[in-house]
């Protein structure tokens, strides 16, 4: 059974329900049926009914909910709740309302944040900015984050590295160039991510083009140094770094090049990259060279699940957003 089948089974336990607003999108329609068809979450369509299923002809997705912002009667709750999110920028219930009526983004990510959806997916059609600032300024952040990121689920088809080819990357969506406090702490989320999803033992390899003194720079100091900063601050995640990516995943290199005594080196399961432009190519050379299917860019650190999606995604590859959403929302 693949990684995202087992996760759409968790899915299935204990089904949430997931607010999708882009409905103008073809693909959203087609994923919001075969969520509703293999029973994974429940599902919310933000926009006209009638405009919805005329453009879902052939796909029965008559069992999902549907709320037209105009119409809907929650609309005063959900201007109180954004004009509370905003208050500290002075939002005014005239314009809080303009924004709901006007942005399918901030009217999911509100529903989420009064508790009416357990989670969003968005991004098909929308920038990542966008959706990560609907989830930012509406959903807030968790208590005790030190900085939200995001990290991509790749799973690799025939792989004996990670954990059986599924690994978690990041940050591949978000933070352009970590400093070593924010890099530690991306890598604590990440572990944690791993844990509730893959429920296994994080490895995390701090990534760099040096392993272990090899070379010396500044990038290579500023992973040397975030490393440092997670083992002492969380000392119950296996962290090794600095590591190149050889030596992280393959344990042959590891054994060449590596401390000996390392959990990590030639068994990680969890990469983190130097900085954003490393990690996106890095998925996105993983998922076209090596055939991994890609979930993401899903983030970390928010209050309430509020995941993105690649605008090149698939509808597949939004029921498997979906299917993670879900069961990031059991694990709150």
């Amino acid at each position: 059974m693949s990684f995202i089948d087992v996760i759409k089974d968790r899915a299935k336990s204990q089904k949430k329900t997931i607010v999708l607003p882009e409905t103008e999108d073809m693909r959203t329609i087609e994923a919001a049926y075969n969520v509703l068809k293999d029973d994974i979450a429940n599902v919310i369509l933000v926009g006209k009914k009638d405009e919805i299923l005329k453009k879902a002809d052939g796909f029965d997705i008559s069992k999902a909910q549907f709320v037209n912002p105009a119409s809907c009667e929650h609309l005063n709750t959900y201007i109180e709740s954004l004009c509370e999110a905003r208050k500290k920028k002075g939002l005014l219930p005239e314009d809080a309302k303009e924004i709901l009526l006007s942005n399918p983004l901030f009217f999911g990510a509100v529903m989420v944040r009064v508790g009416d959806a357990d989670g969003m997916v968005a991004g098909a059609c929308n920038s990542s900015a966008n959706v990560l600032r609907a989830a930012l300024q509406v959903v807030k952040t968790a208590p005790g984050t030190e900085i939200v990121s995001t990290f991509m689920l790749l799973d690799v088809p025939n792989c004996t590295f990670g954990a059986n080819g599924t690994f978690v990357f990041a940050d591949c969506g978000l933070n352009q160039n970590p400093n070593s406090e924010q890099l530690a702490a991306i890598a604590q989320s990440s572990a944690i991510t791993f844990r509730q999803l893959v429920q296994e033992e994080a490895r995390v390899a701090m990534l760099s083009h040096s392993t272990c003194g090899s070379a010396k720079h500044d990038d290579v100091t500023k992973v040397v140094e975030a490393t440092t900063i997670a083992k002492e601050k969380y000392p119950d995640t296996l962290i090794c770094g600095e590591l190149q990516l050889d030596a992280a995943i393959v344990p042959s290199v590891a054994a060449s090049k590596a401390p000996r005594e390392s959990q990590v080196a030639g068994q990680a399961n969890v990469l983190v990259f130097p900085d954003l432009d490393a990690g996106n190519i890095g998925y996105k050379l993983v998922q076209r060279l090596g055939g991994a299917d890609a979930y993401g860019p899903i983030t970390q650190g928010i209050a309430k699940p509020v995941n993105d999606l690649s605008r090149g995604c698939s509808a597949e590859d939004i029921v498997g957003a979906v299917a993670i959403t879900a069961v990031q929302a059991q694990q709150n």
